[in-house]
C-alpha cells in the first residue's frame, strides 16, 4: 500500500502530534517563508513556536526528509521544496521608498528606543508609553530637494523572534548612524512570512505624500509599522519588493 505523507491531506485529530508539526511546517514551506534551500530554525526553536517537545520536531523533520522536502547535514536542516530562488537582500526595500532616485542623495538613518508615535503604538498593540525600537530615516538630493522621511516602529514579535533586530536594543542611542537595509530579509531568515499592506494619502496643503506601511506574519501578528512623507512634486514613488515563491 501506498505511504501516506502530509502533502495528501490535511491532519487528523487522529493522527499523532508530530504529523500536525510536519504539516504546518511544509505549510511554510509551501508559502515561501521558508524558500528553497533556507535552513530552517533550530529544532529547541521549532519546539517552542509549536509548543511541543524537540523530540516531536525530530520525528516531524523526518518526515519531511523522507518525503525529499528537507535534507539535513552538519548545520541542520534546508528547504528541499522546489521554487524560484529568492532575490538579493537587496530588493527588500527598507524602508519603504527609501530607495531616492538621485544618486547623489544624502542618506542618514538611526535608532533609538523609545516611546513610537501613538498611532504606532495602537497598530503593534503595544500598551501607552511602552517603549520599542524606533528606526528614523531621511534623505534628500544634493539640492536638498526630493526629500524623504520615514519612522518605523517594531512590534515586540519581531523583537523577540528577529536576533539581529534585538540587538540593537542596548546602542540604539539616536545618535549613531544606523541603516537597516537587511531588515526585511531578517524577518524572512526568522521563519515569518511577510504581509504587507501599504497605503498612500496625500498630505492637506503640502505637495507631499503619505506612504504608510503595515507588515504582520503568517500568523496575523504585527511586526512593524513606517510612516513614510516624500515630496509628491519630484518625481515618481518607487520602491521594490520580492516575495519568494511558493512551491
Amino acid at each position: 500500500m501506498a505511504r501516506t505523507t502530509p502533502h495528501d491531506h490535511a491532519p487528523t485529530e487522529g493522527q499523532p502530534l508530530y504529523w500536525h508539526v510536519a504539516t504546518r511546517l511544509l505549510g511554510e514551506l509551501r508559502d515561501g517563508s521558508i524558500p528553497p534551500g533556507e535552513r530552517l530554525p533550530g529544532e529547541r526553536q521549532l519546539a517552542g513556536r509549536f509548543g511541543v517537545s524537540r523530540e516531536t520536531v525530530r520525528q516531524a523533520l523526518e518526515v519531511l526528509r523522507r518525503d525529499g522536502l528537507v535534507a539535513t547535514d552538519r548545520r541542520g536542516s534546508h528547504a528541499m521544496l522546489s521554487g524560484l530562488p529568492v532575490e538579493t537582500p537587496s530588493s527588500l526595500a527598507f524602508p519603504v521608498g527609501a530607495r531616492a532616485a538621485d544618486p547623489c542623495a544624502v542618506d542618514r538613518a538611526t535608532v533609538a528606543w523609545e516611546t513610537p508615535p501613538p498611532e504606532h503604538a495602537e497598530a503593534l498593540g503595544l500598551a501607552p508609553h511602552r517603549q520599542t525600537l524606533v528606526h528614523r530615516y531621511e534623505s534628500a538630493g544634493a539640492d536638498g530637494r526630493d526629500r524623504r522621511t520615514a519612522v518605523t516602529s517594531f512590534s515586540a514579535v519581531a523583537l523577540a523572534e528577529v536576533e539581529e533586530l534585538a540587538r540593537y536594543r542596548d546602542r540604539a542611542d539616536g545618535a549613531a548612524s544606523v541603516q537597516l537595509h537587511r531588515a526585511y530579509d531578517w524577518m524572512r531568515k526568522a521563519g515569518l512570512t511577510l504581509h504587507h499592506r501599504d497605503s498612500i494619502t496625500p498630505l492637506a496643503g503640502a505637495p507631499s505624500v503619505r506612504v504608510t506601511r503595515q507588515v504582520h506574519d503568517q500568523y496575523a501578528r504585527p511586526l512593524e509599522i513606517t510612516d513614510l512623507v516624500v515630496d509628491a512634486q519630484q518625481g515618481a514613488l518607487v520602491y521594490e519588493f520580492t516575495v519568494p515563491a511558493a512551491g
